[in-house]
């Protein structure tokens, strides 16, 4: 669930080992006070020799670079840094451990040099991590000059301590691997598919709100909810989608696309078509069947036989109830199976405190506001009270065996994983969440959840930088990408936010945001943030893109299988389905489109079968190549590349932001390509050999217009 919020702009700086500058500065080498003149060169000038070459250096913390990303507590790791051969005389490590204040220094070995001779590899061993964060950055000399490197990049300057940027060293803190090699599907329930009509809502079946029931016949790809907009009644009409349509349509997902994590939106009893106003957590809305509909759906997911092994994520909607809950007991007439004295019918009600009044029983804290007042929110919506540690709504919600989360991640549902929906917002007392309350809240919701599964996920809903839940393993795992993915991506190819508002960026800025937004996370976070083109609360990216023939599809998939992070599908965005603002972008799923004759559907397994494939574009490092720096020999306007990388393969993509097909020079060299070696384009199969460019490896690549290529060596 959206809640509308300003969220501050990245700051948006040009990688800098992509840019060539030469400054005089005033800095310590390791050892003493030297002043020195270091330059940061880049392949497009290699007129003299720098002194400390920025666009060669380079780490992250991919299989290359990091012996052990997910750390045992006093386990070793072994770190790697790339330099231009011959260029650095020493390094170091730098790590600073968060609990102690304690800053070590380890002197690194320059090991050996790659097989085109370019760059050397340095290494250093931090023998024990102990059991506490650690964060590091590297310390960079020639012998006179000094550079230092982070998730930032190179800086003339030494990152502080606490600089948020650097790398990131968390014992014992895993997110789950099947999210890092996996692909999501979301599905709004009511829109996929009707599988069994008798459980239909009816028109007049109930009022809800003031508002009838709306029943419409299953129609493919109908999208006259427009027609809805704006209306207070548009949460009351029915389509009958529901649990035995997904699971009868299963193979479309895992075969034809080669999908494998499904994450539904509420499925639990609710009066309405979304569920983000839960009547009862322990029941499946029979619209959308029952629970055994559910086992059955989860263990047809969990199956190979049908496909890849599959996932499930249910939508946990826990920061507030709907008014017709239970707990809560205003419309009893709607929850007929209450047996209990709700918080609005009595003071005296064992669900009292659940709540928070401010007045008895017609003010009380909602979803972004509080009922009855002129701050008022979203009435039907009562804010949950967690209260402290132990408080009964702690143990409801999670904290007992017998608790919402718990119950779901138990046998017979088993299920792998919960999105949190609106998770800033939990808290105690009403307050507005993202406090310290909340964080003590998602510390123990992940011990409760990780004691059962220590393999399941739990992704937070947030629309901003997410890093305070994520930055020290004790929360999340991850959240929903809308900053560092949804937002930057549509504004680079839509021109447009992702709530089709205008806001066009270039491609130096998409890239500088992109950079930016990937170092405020540790690497394994960054391999399971969920990266969507578009979300039940967004409008449709085909829509923002005013989708005519396809071309901002193409290229979202594009980007969207190729970068850092686990693909989240949105139903109908493999195909272009077009939606305005909620409700419109929860049109019906339009089987007519649901096959490879659309050539959205027909990419989208193409692009889930090179991921598959090649563990580098899954796990491998992430290496920047064209940030689109105009004049720069980096490449045109338009034209964003980078490369994934591991022991066994690298890969080049190659995205054409333009409306033409262009011809285009990726500095392949930067990924390892040696000089003579051959790269074939998966997508069009075309060959393409390394040519010499003052010692250094490029390929002439051709793109079309909004497409991609993606070169393998």
């Amino acid at each position: 669930m959206i809640a509308h919020e300003i969220r501050p702009r990245r700051l948006l700086r040009l990688a800098p080992m992509l840019i060539a500058v030469t400054l005089t500065f005033l800095l310590p080498a390791c050892g003493g006070g030297t002043t020195a003149t270091a330059t940061a060169g880049s392949a497009g000038d290699r007129s003299s020799v720098p002194v400390v070459d920025a666009t060669d250096l380079f780490s992250d913390q991919g299989p290359m670079f990091d012996s052990n990303p997910e750390p045992a507590p006093d386990s070793a790791v072994t770190l790697t840094l790339r330099a231009a051969h011959n260029n650095v005389t020493s390094a170091s490590i730098v790590y600073y451990d968060v609990a102690t204040g304690a800053t070590t220094w380890l002197s690194m070995r320059n090991i050996s040099t790659d097989p085109t001779g370019q760059f050397d590899y340095w290494q250093g061993t931090i023998s024990n991590v102990g059991g506490l964060e650690l964060r590091y950055w590297f310390q960079i000399n020639d012998g006179t000059a000094t550079v230092w490197y982070n998730q930032a990049g190179v800086s003339l300057t030494e990152p502080t301590a606490t600089n948020a940027d650097n790398f990131f060293i968390i014992p014992g803190f895993t997110t789950p691997d099947w999210m890092k090699n996996g692909v999501g599907y979301e599905i709004f329930v009511d829109r996929f598919y009707d599988g069994d009509p008798s459980t239909n809502i009816f028109t007049d079946e109930y009022s809800y709100g003031g508002c009838e029931t709306e029943q419409h016949s299953w129609t493919s790809g109908y999208t006259s909810v427009v027609a809805n907009q704006g209306s207070a009644c548009n949460s009351e009409v029915f389509f009958g989608g529901d649990l035995v349509g997904i699971q009868d349509t299963l193979s479309y997902i895992k075969q034809t696309l080669g999908a494998n994590i499904l994450y539904l939106t509420p499925i639990f009893e609710s009066p309405t078509n979304h569920g983000y106003d839960t009547a009862n957590y322990y029941e499946v809305s029979p619209e959308f069947g029952t629970n055994a509909d559910l086992e059955n759906l989860i263990a047809a997911i969990h199956s190979s036989s049908n496909g890849p092994e599959g996932y499930i994520i249910l939508d946990g909607v826990f920061n507030h109830t709907g008014d017709t809950n239970c707990w809560f007991g205003k419309y009893t007439y709607w929850n007929e199976t209450c047996n209990v004295v709700g918080a609005y019918q009595s003071q005296s009600s064992p669900y009292y405190d659940y709540y928070t009044f401010q007045s008895w029983p017609t003010e009380y804290s909602d979803f972004l506001g509080v009922c009855g007042t002129s701050n008022s929110g979203i009435c039907s919506m009562p804010k949950l009270n967690y209260g402290s540690t132990g408080s009964p709504v702690r143990e409801q919600i999670y904290g007992s065996s017998t608790s919402v989360m718990q119950t779901y991640l138990e046998p017979p549902y088993s299920i792998d994983g919960w999105r949190l929906d609106s998770a800033q917002y939990i808290d105690a007392n009403g307050n507005g969440g993202s406090d310290a309350t909340n964080h003590q809240i998602m510390q123990q919701m992940r011990a409760a959840v990780t004691a059962i599964n220590p393999n399941a996920e739990i992704l937070g809903e947030y629309w901003g930088d997410a890093s305070a839940w994520l930055d020290d393993g004790t929360e999340w795992d991850s959240a929903m990408n809308y900053n560092g993915f949804t937002n930057p991506v549509s504004e680079w190819i839509c021109g447009v936010d992702e709530m089709d508002n205008s806001n066009s960026i270039d491609t130096s800025q998409f890239a500088a945001w992109m950079w930016d937004t990937r170092a405020d996370l540790p690497w394994n976070v960054q391999e399971v943030m969920t990266n969507e083109l578009g979300a039940q609360d967004t409008p449709r990216f085909a829509q923002r893109c005013a989708w005519t023939d396809g071309w901002g599809t193409y290229l979202g998939l594009f980007m969207q299988f190729t970068y850092v992070g686990t693909p989240m599908i949105y139903y109908g965005d493999e195909y272009g389905m077009m939606g305005g603002a909620d409700p419109d972008n929860r049109r019906t799923f339009d089987w007519a489109d649901a096959t490879t004759a659309n050539p959205g559907v027909a990419l989208t397994p193409k692009l889930i079968g090179i991921r598959r494939e090649y563990a580098a574009m899954r796990t491998g490092s992430f290496i920047p190549l064209v940030p689109d720096i105009t004049g720069d020999l980096y490449g045109t306007s338009g034209i964003y590349a980078f490369a994934r990388v591991d022991q066994n393969h690298r890969l080049v993509v190659v995205l054409n932001n333009t409306s033409s097909t262009q011809t285009v020079e990726i500095p392949v060299w930067l990924a390892g390509d040696g000089v003579g070696s051959t790269v074939t384009d998966l997508i069009s199969g075309t060959q393409y050999t390394v040519a010499d460019s003052g010692g250094r490896g490029y390929v002439d690549v051709t793109v079309q217009g909004h497409y991609g290529a993606i070169l393998e060596q």
